[in-house]
Parts: C-alpha cells; sequence; structure tokens
C-alpha cells in the first residue's frame, strides 16, 4: 500500500475546517513516551518547530494547548495497567501542521473514548479542566476517531497565525 504517512492525516481532516492538504507548508510530528515527562518533551518539541517555521507569535498559547492535549492524552489513554514495554511503539504522538494563516496540533491516542470538558465549580480541581483551557486559547478544536488499521482517536485544536505585512 505504502500510504502509511498519509492515513495519520485522513480522519484529521476530515474534523477540521476546509484546509487544503496540498497547501500544508509544513509538518511535523514527535512520539510521545507513556510517561508524564512527555508533556515536558512535547513542550521543548513544539518550541523548536514554531522557531524553525518562524511563527512564534502564538508560542504562549500553543504551548498551552500542546501540554493540556498532551496530558488528557496520557492520562486518559494510557489504563493503568497497560504495561509499559520500552520498546513498545509510543501510543501518543503529537502531529503540527502550519497552513498559511494556520496551525494546527494534533495529538493521537489510542483510547476511543471521547474526550470531554467536566462541567467543574471546584477551582481547585485539576481534572477536567483542561478541555476548557483548550476552548479558550485555540480558535476551534474538536476530534475523531481513527480510520483503518490505526486505533484510538486525534484530538486537534487550530490557531488562526497573524502574517506579516
Amino acid at each position: 500500500m505504502g500510504t502509511n504517512g498519509s492515513t495519520m492525516l485522513e480522519p484529521l481532516r476530515q474534523g477540521l475546517p476546509p484546509l487544503d492538504p496540498a497547501a500544508v507548508s509544513n509538518a511535523a510530528s514527535c512520539a510521545l513516551p507513556a510517561r508524564y515527562e512527555a508533556v515536558r518533551d512535547a513542550r521543548k518539541f513544539t518550541r523548536g518547530t514554531l522557531d524553525e517555521w518562524d511563527i512564534g507569535d502564538r508560542f504562549d498559547d500553543v504551548c498551552l494547548v500542546v501540554s493540556e492535549l498532551v496530558t488528557n492524552a496520557l492520562r486518559h489513554a494510557l489504563p493503568s495497567d497497560t504495561p509499559r514495554a520500552p520498546e513498545q511503539d509510543p501510543p501518543v504522538r503529537l502531529h503540527l501542521m502550519h497552513w498559511t494563516g494556520r496551525l494546527v496540533c494534533a495529538v493521537r491516542d489510542p483510547s476511543h473514548d471521547s474526550p470531554e470538558a467536566r462541567d467543574s465549580d471546584d477551582c481547585s480541581a485539576e481534572s477536567g479542566r483542561g478541555l476548557f483551557l483548550v476552548d479558550s486559547f485555540a480558535d476551534s478544536w474538536g476530534w475523531h476517531p481513527l480510520a483503518g488499521t490505526l486505533n484510538g482517536k486525534v484530538v486537534w485544536a487550530l490557531f488562526r497565525l497573524h502574517t506579516a505585512g
């Protein structure tokens, strides 16, 4: 078949605003280990990638959202009884895609459960606030199950970028 690289993006495109896949100017992804340090790795990867693409204007928002999406993926997608074999394919992947004036962060995880923003009046509650933050800082976000042989889902967030000029 040989379409392995693009299969990941198929379901993502369905859930996104109509962005021409051919117009993606840059794309980068990194696999994240099933450990909480992965959140730090994801932020570092995001910082390096946005610097490289010269789109730092929404860096803080993007990093905050990436942190939340990765934390959610790790928390909900990794049942505590999941064996953590080091040679195992890392279950969580972060994808960054850049169109003119748009940036999409997408996090893939092996869970089929839909992400839920839990209503919480308890401001000290750690859990459930992440998606409210994602909703506040990203211009839009969504999720959908993966197609084909891939298990799990993708949760994505879209940012509008201020273009120079």
